[in-house]
């Protein structure tokens, strides 16, 4: 039957569960808002919904390609045990599959990619409420064209993915992915450096630079030199390459006649404010509710 907006309405209200699992309830129930509540609570949606408040800062990153399109993507959990977990686990491969073939460019678009029973974020939501943690696909990038070249590192909690320009081969364009994954460079290059960023290095280094008695021109090369320094050991194309630290990673790219258009590299929970969680009093309190 036909449900109304408002009886949804209601339905989210009283359990805070997602709009579409309010509305797939109410069908099933003919409208009737009790028995929609326990039909929730049966799906296992209401549970889902009320960790919808909880810190997930683990899970699994990951990055495919096909030649023609990479993606990479985040989908977090609360706990590392989750990231063992089998059901888990073909979650992803299912979402990995599933973003690679779709279109979809941003967060918004990729949560609404459908999979075998329903969206990404539907599948979430039901991954939430089976397994007793809160899941979500936190974050997720595509690129199309050429060159594309991917890394996924054994504990899958480092992502990398790159494009290039040029003839670049796939053996030294996963190297460079490697690197990428090893090194963790915040920028691709100079350019990318925020001024706010070099400002604060300088602040940093003039505080911790004795120049007594040097010469203003002296002094001032010291500071650039540090700072250049600095800008070195964070962009990817001034880092020597690990392979062959003689070289940087930028004359290696060079050297294969090729360029680095774009580089994503994801760690799992990175930029996340972990809670620590005091069991003993979570269970009390479970248990006085």
């Amino acid at each position: 039957m036909a449900v109304s907006p408002q009886q949804i309405k209601e339905l989210r209200e009283i359990t805070s569960a997602g709009m579409m699992d309010c509305k797939k309830a109410l069908e099933a129930t003919n409208g009737v808002i009790d028995d929609a509540i326990i039909w929730l609570r049966e799906n296992g949606l209401v549970k889902a919904a009320k960790k919808s408040d909880r810190i997930a800062a683990e899970g699994v990153a990951f990055a495919k390609t096909n030649g023609k399109r990479g993606i990479v993507f985040e989908v977090n959990s609360e706990t590392d045990f989750v990231s063992k977990n089998e059901k888990f686990m073909s979650l992803i491969k299912e979402i990995g599959d599933a973003l690679l073939a779709a279109s979809a460019k941003t967060l918004e678009e990729a949560l609404e990619v459908k999979l075998s029973s329903g969206t990404v974020k539907e599948a979430c939501i039901s991954a939430t409420a089976t397994i007793g943690e809160k899941i979500e696909l936190r974050r997720f990038v595509s690129v199309d064209g050429d060159s594309i070249a991917v890394y996924n590192h054994a504990n899958n909690r480092i992502s990398v993915l790159l494009q290039f320009e040029g003839d670049i081969s796939q053996e030294d364009a996963y190297d460079v992915c490697m690197h990428v994954a090893a090194m963790a460079p915040k920028y691709l290059s100079r350019d990318e450096v925020p001024q706010d960023f070099k400002d604060q290095e300088m602040h940093i280094i003039k505080e911790n630079t004795d120049l007594t008695g040097k010469p203003e021109n002296i002094a001032k090369g010291i500071l650039e030199g540090k700072l250049s320094k600095k800008l070195a050991e964070v962009t990817l194309l001034d880092q020597g390459f690990v392979k062959d630290e003689k070289q940087t990673v930028g004359n290696f790219i060079k050297s294969k006649k090729a360029t680095l258009k774009s580089m994503y590299r994801f760690e799992v929970g990175e930029g996340i404010e972990k809670v620590i969680t005091d069991f003993a009093a979570e269970v009390a309190a479970q248990l006085k509710g």
